[in-house]
């Protein structure tokens, strides 16, 4: 049998290559004869510059930046060559992820993408000809400010006096921006940014109100980053004739993806459409009998651009089943059953505390893959003799 495995990481505990090498094994369990191929698939996120870096031969390059709450941490971008360009490859969450911020320091008002700004100055003065940036993880909430003063824009207060804007909830005592010392060279390379494409900056559905208590913001903090963002949007109206507030995409990562636009001229992709041009998973699932995903969690958000409705669906067209192996299974997942994936399961065999569920997911996970496909050997068994009866 061919089978192809194509999961995203468990957020915070195993990268999506760490994961497809579980389901691997477990399947070896119930016999090693079937041809498995893995193809770690990864949505801007956690992994990202890794697995694209990988897969393109290319390698990292460390880089010691700001990170989200302040501190200098080592970073790295990745790098390869494609036809004649160099094109560097910035993952936010290494920079400025949630991981970064120590759980009982998340507060998105304080939180920064100022890194992110260094990253790309260091990856253009490496001679990035092209530039890929994957949103996705973040631990920030500031619209980008951090990483517009980075790159040379200055923000001042109503006195005048120039000011630091630490995250987001400073945004409200800026005065005026100014764009004179931007980095020249921000505007000449082309950037390209893997986000989420139903996140928006402002609104009933704008990122501080959907993703801010997730960061740590309590209703008052969101109320807050909520106002904040939607006053940087008309901030930034200054240099951009886009549509920040409510553009596609552009709450990516806290806002960052309007930001991107904003200061760097830069253009936004659904995540799974720019990153398909990397990664090649169309021919491995049309030659598969079975396709196995994953993803951290499973639910009513899973068909809205997550790597295991964006397999399924590919999978749908050329009549594959999908089973899809989750941390958890969330509100509504069963919405699932209407988006190609064929069946699902949490790995979580017994109740356990979070810090417990990561330590043990690579174990539960091959459990999980052997369980599910004795399933599947079971269906083939009965499929063969009814066959047989019938005959």
């Amino acid at each position: 049998m061919k089978i192809v495995v194509i999961p995203s990481g468990f957020k915070e505990s195993l990268s999506a290559e760490e994961v497809g090498m579980a389901i691997k094994q477990g399947i070896d369990k119930v016999d090693n004869s079937h041809d498995v191929n893995v193809i770690p698939m990864v949505d801007g996120g956690e992994g990202f510059a890794k697995t694209i870096v990988k897969l393109k031969a290319g390698k990292l390059i460390h880089h010691k930046v700001t990170g989200p709450i302040g501190e200098e941490i080592d970073a790295y971008y990745g790098v390869f060559y494609e036809n004649g360009l160099q094109t560097a490859v910035i993952e936010m969450a290494v920079i400025a992820g949630l991981k970064n911020v120590p759980k009982h320091m998340r507060n998105p008002l304080k939180t920064t993408t100022y890194g992110v700004g260094e990253m790309i100055l260091k990856a253009i003065e490496d001679g990035a000809e092209r530039i890929l940036i994957g949103c996705g993880d973040s631990g920030t909430n500031d619209g980008g400010i951090g990483m517009a003063q980075a790159l040379g824009v200055r923000c001042f207060d109503a006195t005048g006096h120039q000011i630091q804007v630490v995250g987001g909830g400073d945004i409200h005592h800026i005065h005026k921006i100014d764009y004179s010392d931007l980095n020249v060279d921000i505007k000449r390379i082309p950037i390209d940014v893997a986000v989420n494409w139903d996140n928006i900056l402002c609104g009933e559905s704008g990122v501080a109100k959907v993703y801010g208590p997730q960061k740590g913001a309590t209703p008052e903090q969101v109320a807050l980053l909520a106002r904040n963002l939607e006053y940087l949007a008309e901030l930034y109206g200054e240099i951009s004739t886009k549509d920040l507030k409510y553009g596609q995409g552009t709450g990516a990562s806290g806002g960052l993806g309007a930001g991107l636009i904003a200061i760097c001229g830069a253009k936004l992709h659904p995540r799974f459409e720019i990153i398909m041009k990397y990664i090649q998973i169309s021919d491995a699932i049309q030659n598969a009998d079975l396709v196995f995903t994953a993803e951290g969690c499973l639910d009513y958000q899973t068909p809205h651009g997550k790597i295991p409705s964006e397999v399924a669906r590919i999978a749908k067209v050329y009549q594959k089943p999908v089973i899809a192996l989750a941390g958890t299974i969330g509100k509504n997942a069963k919405i699932n059953y209407d988006n190609g994936i064929d069946a699902f399961v949490s790995i979580i065999p017994q109740p356990a505390t979070l810090e417990d569920a990561m330590m043990d997911a690579s174990r539960w996970l091959k459990n999980c893959a052997e369980n599910a496909m004795r399933k599947v050997m079971i269906g083939i068994i009965i499929g063969k003799a009814m066959k047989s009866h019938v005959v």
